[in-house]
């Protein structure tokens, strides 16, 4: 048995209810002030009254293997043990006021490593603040990170390729260039350019099948939905959701790059115009995800649409661009009259739905975009992604910059997780905009603020 003894704050279990299985062979204590907290979130219908739920579900298993209160041995080796808060400490009631919850878990972990000197007593949490306080008593903490990635270093979707004019010819002239530059991922984008300098190229797609570079296929210039890409990017994007092959596409980028925008634009081309999926479906995380919608006056969809407002917006957009431009093909189902974004909705052409009721479903042959995907937690985006059925298409959109949930940072967020572990597999492709164009004002504003 390890020397190591950690104590589970209330945040990590709710975070992640299997985290007290993560310590290996150590002893994991819970003190009953956590119990206590968790069940205040049992009763909840979001995703924090599920965890809260499937904690008492993990704890009353191990409970009738053994003595809580002593501690039950796990698969991996390891001790869970529930133990009664304590405020009796010297240090804590000099320092903390013990009657706040927080303190009390505090004092809990610091009474243990009082106890028994000569184990390493470490406190987890994802709460910061308690952490400090913690380490102000002279108590080790660390925060419960099992997922996490460099996001300096996040996986971009293309990379640029110096070479010469001849290579670039040769490509020109026989539309594929088989691999000779090392390690390119799946479905990753080329820039060919003559020198590092260079701030437009050559831009190609890379295929795993056969370890050769292609020019763009699915996006060559054309309109899509009444919008062209503005920049290279964009083309990029555009390229992986024209790909029915492709069924994870990630688009990161900060307010202004059209993530949003494109990737609504692509889905209304594929379900209403090509008819390549039965419906578009949309949604974005409630803060937090799941959060209770009800008791608020009026339907599921009037409820909503405070969180769906800049989804309104932007289809707005493309249906008014799409109306200017296209007549003809419109008429075709809607009649003489130029359709709204209600006629859509009406038609079931498109679907937006809230995250708290996608769980338990199953979504074939349908094209989902889930905006806002940096408010995830890993666990939230699996089991948003495991929603998938045969034929459909997922979007994620989102700013790892901006981030609306406690806990969440861009290096842990579910959304950047699932870039960076992703990036080998070849139905997935991923692109990072950096170019805003939504305004010089909102490029301004990106960039400084």
């Amino acid at each position: 048995m390890s020397d190591k003894i950690f104590v589970l704050d209330t945040n990590v279990l709710i975070h992640n209810p299997q985290s007290m299985f993560s310590f290996e062979d150590n002893r994991v204590v819970i003190p009953i002030t956590v119990i206590e907290e968790v069940d205040n979130f049992k009763k909840s219908v979001d995703e924090k009254g599920r965890n809260a739920r499937q904690i008492g579900r993990y704890l009353d298993e191990l409970r009738e293997k053994g003595s809580l209160r002593d501690g039950v041995k796990t698969k991996n080796g390891g001790i869970i043990q529930v133990v009664l808060s304590r405020k009796v400490s010297d240090t804590t009631n000099d320092v903390l006021i013990t009657d706040v919850n927080d303190n009390l878990i505090i004092g809990t972990a610091l009474y243990i490593h009082e106890q028994m000197p000569k184990k390493e007593v470490t406190l987890i949490s994802k709460d910061a603040n308690v952490r400090i306080k913690a380490d102000a008593v002279g108590l080790k903490a660390a925060n419960f990170q099992t997922d996490k990635i460099n996001f300096s270093e996040l996986y971009g979707g293309f990379r640029k390729i110096i070479t010469t004019q001849t290579t670039i010819d040769d490509f020109q002239q026989n539309d594929f260039l088989q691999n000779t530059f090392g390690e390119i991922f799946p479905n990753q984008f080329v820039l060919f350019c003559q020198n590092e300098e260079d701030e437009d190229g050559l831009i190609a797609r890379y295929s795993v099948e056969n370890d050769t570079i292609y020019p763009l296929k699915f996006y060559t210039g054309q309109e899509i939905f009444g919008i062209t890409a503005k920049n290279q990017e964009q083309m990029m994007a555009f390229d992986l959701l024209l790909d029915p092959d492709v069924k994870l596409v990630s688009l990161v980028g900060k307010a202004g790059t059209g993530k949003t925008l494109i990737a609504l634009a692509a889905g209304l081309n594929q379900v209403v115009e090509e008819n390549n999926y039965s419906r578009l479906v949309v949604s974005r995380p409630v803060s937090p995800l799941g959060k209770d919608i009800g008791y608020l006056p009026g339907s599921k969809a009037e409820k909503f649409n405070p969180w769906m407002q800049p989804i309104f917006d932007n289809m707005e957009m493309l249906l008014s661009v799409k109306n200017d431009t296209d007549e003809n093909e419109n008429s075709k189902i809607f009649g003489k009259k130029r359709p709204l974004l209600e006629d859509y909705l009406d038609f079931g052409f498109i679907e937006l739905e809230p995250l708290t009721y996608i769980r338990g479903r199953s979504l074939p042959e349908q094209f989902i975009i889930i905006d806002e995907a940096q408010n995830l937690t890993p666990h939230e985006m699996k089991t948003i992604i495991t929603r998938a059925g045969e034929g459909t298409k997922v979007v994620l959109t989102g700013d790892p910059y901006q981030i609306d949930i406690p806990y969440l940072d861009s290096e842990s967020n579910g959304l950047s997780i699932v870039v960076e572990k992703f990036k080998k597999e070849k139905m997935v492709g991923h692109i990072t905009l950096t170019q805003g164009e939504r305004s010089a004002l909102a490029d301004l504003a990106a960039k400084y603020l």
